[in-house]
C-alpha cells in the first residue's frame, strides 16, 4: 500500500530501463512468513506464483502486507491471460503481472489491456483498494500506474516462439519470460530443458529479445546458474523459491542425521 503522500513508482522497471541486472525469487507457498523473511534477504524483487502456488487474494494480501518495509518490489505470476484476475492482482497492490501461456499477437494485446486503464486499456476504475490507499492516494496512484506497473509474457510454447516477432511488436509489453520447464514440455522433451533442440529454440528467442526494446527474464535453479544467464544479457531472473529452498534443506538435514547416526 501506498504511503501518505507518495507516488506510485516501480524501481525494478526503472533499473531494467537503464539495463540494469535484477535478482528474485519465487514465493510459491502462499506464506506471510516465507514472504517476510525472503523480502528482509535483500532481493530487488519477489515473484508470488498465483499460477502454480496455492494462494488466492486473501493470501496474496498477507504476503503483501509482510514484504512492506523491506524496500523489495512485489511481482505475481497470474493465473491466467484473465483480466479479471489480473484486475484483482493489481488492485491488491503489486507492481507488475507475469502473465503465463501468451502465445500470440493478440494474446500479448489482451495481456496490455489487463494492465492499463481506459482507453488504452480495460482495467477497471477504483479509488478504494489497497493500491490507492483506500481512497488516500488516488492522485498518487491513478496518474502513474500505466507507466510504472510492469508486463511480463511468458514464452511456454513453439506457437509463441513463431509468433515472437509480433509479439515484440506490442507496446506497453516490458519483458519476455522464457518458461523451460513448459516450453521443453510443449515441444515433446518432458521436463527436459536441456535437450538440445530445446536450447536452441530458447536461443533464438534470446537473439530477438537482445534485439528488441523488450528485456529478458527466466528461472535459474541456483546463483551460478543465474551468473551464466546474466552474462548472456538476461536482466530479470529468479535465483530461488522459498518452498524449494526449504525442502532441499529439510531433507540434506535429515539426510547428514541419518548417516551420521545409522545405529541411532
Amino acid at each position: 500500500m501506498l504511503p501518505l503522500g507518495e507516488n506510485f513508482s516501480n524501481k525494478t522497471k526503472a533499473l531494467l530501463k537503464e539495463g540494469k541486472k535484477t535478482a528474485g525469487a519465487w514465493l510459491q507457498v502462499a506464506s506471510p512468513f516465507t514472504a517476510e523473511i525472503m523480502a528482509r534477504a535483500g532481493f530487488d524483487w519477489l515473484m508470488i506464483d498465483m499460477e502454480h502456488g496455492p494462494g488466492d487474494i486473501m493470501t496474496l494480501i498477507s504476503q503483501l502486507q509482510a514484504m512492506k518495509g523491506y524496500g523489495v518490489e512485489a511481482f505475481v505470476r497470474a493465473p491466467w491471460n484473465d483480466f479479471v484476475a489480473i484486475k484483482k492482482i493489481l488492485d491488491a497492490g503489486v507492481h507488475g503481472v507475469l502473465v503465463p501461456y501468451v502465445n500470440t499477437k493478440q494474446e500479448a494485446e489482451d495481456a496490455v489491456k489487463a494492465v492499463t486503464y481506459p482507453t488504452k486499456g480495460i482495467r477497471g476504475v477504483a479509488g478504494s483498494c489497497r493500491a490507492q490507499g483506500y481512497g488516500l492516494g488516488n492522485n498518487q496512484y491513478f496518474p502513474y500506474a500505466d507507466q510504472e506497473i510492469m508486463l511480463m509474457v511468458a514464452m511456454e510454447t513453439p506457437e509463441a516462439v513463431s509468433n515472437l516477432d509480433a509479439i515484440l511488436e506490442v507496446e506497453g509489453i516490458d519483458g519476455i519470460f522464457i518458461g523451460p520447464m513448459d516450453l521443453a514440455t510443449s515441444m515433446g522433451h518432458f521436463c527436459d530443458p536441456s535437450h538440445p533442440d530445446v536450447q536452441a529454440t530458447i536461443k533464438i528467442i534470446e537473439e530477438k529479445v537482445s534485439k528488441s526494446n523488450k528485456f529478458l527474464g527466466t528461472v535459474a535453479g541456483n546463483f551460478e546458474k543465474a551468473k551464466v544467464l546474466y552474462e548472456k544479457g538476461y536482466q530479470y531472473v529468479v535465483i530461488m523459491a522459498d518452498g524449494v529452498a526449504l525442502s532441499q534443506l529439510a531433507h540434506q538435514t535429515a539426510q547428514q542425521f541419518h548417516e551420521q547416526y545409522k545405529e541411532r
